[in-house]
């Protein structure tokens, strides 16, 4: 009978142990979001200022966006693993300078999308697809 108890005082430790490793490997990932360096760059784009544009202009309001406080709404496509993707609104290369003209003035990309222009400017675009290609 003891043996048995301390078998299963063991395995007890053993799941404490694998379940404590497994959420400090997960909540250091979580943090990982949007703070190294792009994929794919964008020159003079600043990841830190484009996650701040990313709030600043509403984007959470319909995006889920990994790494940007608050951005899990359901409104429009999630914006996870950005960088891994190979098209912009189902048609465009998934390019900085197409990323940048999307993110200033989709309507004129696609006429009628649910994407308002939002009044970026190329700077603050040029920040935000910076943040947005660190998503994989």
């Amino acid at each position: 009978m003891t043996k048995h108890v301390l078998s299963n005082r063991a395995e007890l430790r053993l799941m404490v142990l694998v379940v404590t490793l497994g959420g400090a490997l997960l909540l250091s990932a979580c943090g990982q979001f949007g703070t190294r360096e792009p994929l794919i760059e964008v020159p003079g784009g600043d990841v830190e200022r484009g996650r701040q544009a990313i709030v600043a202009h509403g984007c959470i309001s319909c995006h889920t966006i990994p790494g940007v406080r608050r951005a899990d709404a359901q409104v429009g496509p999630p914006l996870t693993e950005w960088a891994l993707r190979r098209y912009i609104a189902g048609t465009l290369p998934n390019e900085p300078e197409h990323l940048i003209a999307w993110i200033i003035n989709p309507q004129e990309i696609e006429p009628g999308t649910a994407m308002p222009t939002l009044g970026v400017t190329p700077e603050e675009a040029r920040d935000i697809a910076a943040y947005l290609y660190t998503l994989d």
